[in-house]
């Protein structure tokens, strides 16, 4: 009953539609993916480089968005782990959910991808689904043994196609052959020699749990050392624009100090006479003007 009541009212859905997927991030206005999930451009994408998870948690926090945020270091039994913790990984989310084996509902999913033109409903489902720029997020609930859910030949597909790596609350093969991977990177429970056994692919691009996390598809992730965060799309440019402007305001306010800016001279004006800003002059504008004239819209959830 949990897992059903996150899908669409009219029926189960291995992958989900674009309609239904439009519907469930109705607030992001811009370009969409062919299978309906919102595109963060690339150039956003990699403006997100220079944002720290604090200046992300800390904008997120204000937003009322209190549980994007997984840390992945520790040492105790089945804590994240990372293949290269010292290479970050920024892109648009893909997700996938599996659930422990049952027979009959294996039979349903294979009856139900076949209605979508799913030949086979299985671990490649997610991968055959990636895009450049995507992060394949995939929930196996923890599982080590038997929860492999790509080795290296897998891996590489995933790469290929994505140009990026994996997110996952479960496992994967073949250490060595994937950190030979250059450009694959892998935030997962841990490592084990068993082929993936005992599980079902129950939906691709449905919301999951990530740790602390729901995640959406379309959700923009960085992925660091320190932990993992998923950035709402329509919450991604007013994020970069807000670091970039504190930056702005720190020069502003050091020239000041110094003499080098009249006192008299505005912020707004100040910056919009700077050459090579980080962002356009009508993102700058927008957000300025966006700050003076509108108080936050804070939804928490907290008791």
């Amino acid at each position: 009953m949990c897992m059903l009541a996150v899908l669409p009212a009219t029926s189960q859905l291995v992958k989900w539609n674009p309609e239904d997927i439009k519907l469930l991030t109705k607030s992001w206005e811009g370009e969409r993916l062919p299978d309906g999930r919102p595109k963060v451009s690339d150039a956003h994408l990699k403006r997100l480089e220079k944002v720290t998870i604090e200046e992300a948690w800390e904008f997120l926090m204000a937003k009322g968005y209190e549980n994007q945020f997984e840390n992945f270091s520790g040492t105790n039994e089945n804590s994240w782990v990372i293949i290269h913790p010292d290479q970050e990984m920024i892109g648009r989310v893909l997700t996938a959910q599996y659930m422990p084996m049952r027979f009959d509902f294996d039979d349903y999913l294979q009856e139900t991808g076949k209605k979508q033109g799913i030949n086979r409903v299985n671990n490649n489902l997610p991968v055959t689904s990636l895009s450049e720029g995507d992060v394949y997020v995939a929930d196996a609930f923890g599982k080590i043994a038997d929860g492999t859910l790509l080795g290296d030949a897998v891996g590489g597909t995933v790469y290929r196609n994505s140009k990026r790596g994996v997110i996952f609350n479960g496992s994967v093969r073949k250490l060595d052959a994937l950190a030979e991977m250059e450009g694959f990177n892998a935030w997962i429970r841990g490592f084990d020699p068993s082929s993936i056994s005992g599980l079902v692919c129950a939906s691709v691009n449905a919301p999951i749990r990530i740790g602390r996390v729901t995640v959406l598809p379309g959700d923009v992730v960085i992925a660091r050392r320190s932990g993992v965060i998923f950035i709402p799309p329509h919450l991604v440019t007013e994020l970069i624009v807000s670091v970039e402007v504190a930056v702005l305001r720190n020069s502003f306010n050091a020239q000041r100090r110094e003499g080098k800016v009249d006192n008299s001279t505005d912020f707004k004006m100040w910056a919009n006479q700077q050459i090579n800003l980080p962002m356009s002059k009508d993102e700058l504008n927008a957000y300025l003007e966006q700050q003076t004239s509108q108080p936050q819209n804070v939804r928490s959830q907290r008791q």
